[in-house]
């Protein structure tokens, strides 16, 4: 069965669908068993250090691992009603971190904006880029722009590899993510005292959990130096999620079961206490607010007894809401954990 077909939606690429194939095509128990078992049910919110814009998902990209099923062919792009919603319920608040992302959330005519309001706020600013975005005719300044405002760039980058970089994210964007991340590091991103953060993150090629992150950020340094004097400062390990265009490869290849096992049994009491669900709040590109980006993906909003759109905003109430879980939520505590900051445990 297919969730998608080559980044267009098909019926089952529906939220419904992929929470029932998550919830009853597995012998795993339930999450919240795990989460009760260890005493953390239910999973309460410790405060909101990141606010979280989801802008849309249109990209340039169709990547296969993508939990947005986002893609060039997508229309759902954030207003700048809603834009500007987000800043005025960021401005209310002390929340440190605005994280930007997307689909390619340079694309969304408001990007610019966002970042130059929540930098003129103090706030600290991460944009999640594919790079490849970074070398578009109509982005040619991108980079500048993004060291001008000091905003910190996470980029994608699955291998050191050109082969299994194109056979993750497209034919031809090793090449261009590397051309990308050379365009950075001479702007300073990624150079030892410029104050200019550049971090990778890297998703397994398949059906199994992500490697050391100490270990592989190692090893990406060591290659990418070498053979492409690319410099970064550090590498975040995150274990693929089992929703959109992953949980279609996971059925088609006959490793679903098997890979939810392996989520389930890897499954951290300590990992599940520092989810990045318990400090994070996410906006839709549509303003709706959802406890991280994965529960948006498969349309989960916050718990029905906190405000449900960003107008309503309410940072004293949602610092404190319950987190809304589902099996998909083995991805982020299996193992040392995963988060969009990489590894929660040590």
């Amino acid at each position: 069965m297919a969730l998608t077909l080559l980044g267009q939606q098909s019926p089952l690429a529906s939220p419904v669908a992929q929470l029932k194939i998550l919830r009853e095509m597995t012998t795993c128990p339930p999450f919240e068993t795990q989460l009760n078992r260890i005493g953390l049910l239910p999973l309460r919110a410790t405060g909101i250090t990141v606010f979280q814009i989801n802008v849309g998902k249109l990209c340039n990209q169709t990547c296969r691992h993508c939990h947005v099923d986002a893609g060039p062919d997508r229309t759902e792009s954030m207003s700048r009603d809603t834009a500007e919603l987000c800043i005025q319920a960021l401005a209310k608040t002390d929340i440190p971190t605005v994280d930007i992302t997307g689909g390619a959330p340079e694309l969304n005519p408001n990007f610019r904006w966002l970042v130059e309001q929540a930098h003129s706020l103090g706030r600290h600013v991460l944009d999640r880029c594919n790079l490849s975005v970074l070398l578009l005719p109509s982005q040619a300044d991108l980079g500048e722009f993004l060291a001008q405002h000091r905003v910190e760039v996470i980029a994608s980058l699955p291998s050191y590899h050109a082969s299994q970089t194109d056979a993750q994210r497209g034919e031809g964007v090793f090449k261009k993510s590397i051309e990308a991340l050379q365009l950075l590091n001479r702007l300073g991103y990624g150079q030892p005292g410029s104050g200019l953060s550049l971090n990778l993150v890297y998703n397994p090629m398949g059906a199994f959990l992500p490697p050391t992150q100490e270990a592989i950020e190692a090893q990406f340094k060591k290659e990418l130096l070498a053979q492409q004097g690319v410099s970064f400062n550090h590498l975040y390990t995150i274990t693929n999620m089992p929703i959109s265009r992953f949980l279609e490869f996971l059925l088609e290849s006959g490793n679903y079961e098997q890979y939810m096992e392996r989520l389930a049994k890897a499954f951290n009491p300590a990992a599940a206490a520092s989810v990045m669900c318990r400090h994070t709040i996410s906006v839709s590109w549509d303003g709706n607010l959802y406890d991280c980006d994965f529960n948006q993906m498969l349309d989960l909003p916050v718990d029905r007894n906190m405000p449900a759109h960003i107008r309503d905003f309410d940072p004293a109430q949602l610092a404190q809401r319950q987190i809304i879980t589902s099996n998909h939520c083995y991805g982020c505590t299996a193992g040392a954990g995963s988060s969009c900051g990489g590894v929660v445990t040590v």
